[in-house]
């Protein structure tokens, strides 16, 4: 009896750590976003107020879309915390522009690298809400890659160009769909919490890092332009 005690109070427990280490990767993966939202705006020459906005789309438009598809109580409504940490990272970046001194961001891929943990981060928590709530497997997987990558898609949209998600040939929709995938494979197993947790996650990073670092990608498809057919064609 007492073994069995234990037992359930240790479930308890790690239940509880896992929680509260879900809730501490949100904010980070929160400020991950918000920064590559800031930045972006940045690029753009928008106002304060754009980078502002522009910041707080990337961190909460995932989260937003994946409540949504669930059919539940949008997060930051009941929470609007996280608003306000993205709002704080987009002031906190705006001297930096006004300096033009954001080569340090591109020098070390600052950028990147936080967007590919707040990617990382957000798949598997959706992916893990949507399980939670029910959702059939090929539904979660959906809802998880879209709470990874649709602050990107977002952020991509209100800065007037097409979504880098769709065109750039990176592992970045698919990084998030094989960590996605990883996620629903591993609960269905019935491993540990803890694994089904970080292996997804890290597979996600590694995978978006690789494509960073070595260029790996998938094939784009090219539309063959007008004058290269006319040069084909003299040849």
């Amino acid at each position: 009896m007492h073994s069995l005690l234990t037992a359930v109070a240790t479930d308890d427990l790690l239940g509880h750590a896992l929680s509260t280490l879900r809730v501490a990767l949100e904010y980070l993966g929160t400020v991950a976003f918000a920064i590559s939202g800031a930045v972006a705006a940045s690029r753009r020459r928008m106002d304060l107020i754009g980078a502002v906005v522009l910041a707080g789309l990337v961190a909460v438009g995932g989260g937003t879309m994946r409540d949504l598809l669930l059919q539940q109580p949008v997060f930051w409504i009941e929470n609007p915390t996280l608003i306000v940490v993205a709002v704080g990272v987009a002031l906190a970046i705006a001297p930096f522009a006004r300096r033009r001194d954001l080569g340090a961001f591109a020098r070390h891929r600052i950028v990147e690298l936080s967007d590919a943990f707040g990617l990382a981060i957000f798949v598997v928590i959706g992916t893990g809400i949507a399980l939670g709530a029910g959702a059939s497997p090929v539904a979660a997987i959906i809802v998880g890659v879209a709470n990874g990558v649709g602050g990107g898609i977002l952020r991509d949209l209100f800065s007037a160009q097409v979504p880098e998600v769709f065109w750039n040939g990176h592992l970045y929709a698919t990084a998030a769909l094989g960590g996605a995938v990883a996620y629903w494979a591993l609960w269905a197993w019935g491993l540990a919490p803890e694994l089904v947790f970080w292996i997804p996650l890290v597979v996600i990073l590694a995978l978006r890092i690789l494509s960073l670092t070595l260029g790996w990608g998938v094939p784009t498809v090219a539309v063959v332009q007008k004058r290269e057919l006319q040069t084909e064609s003299h040849a």
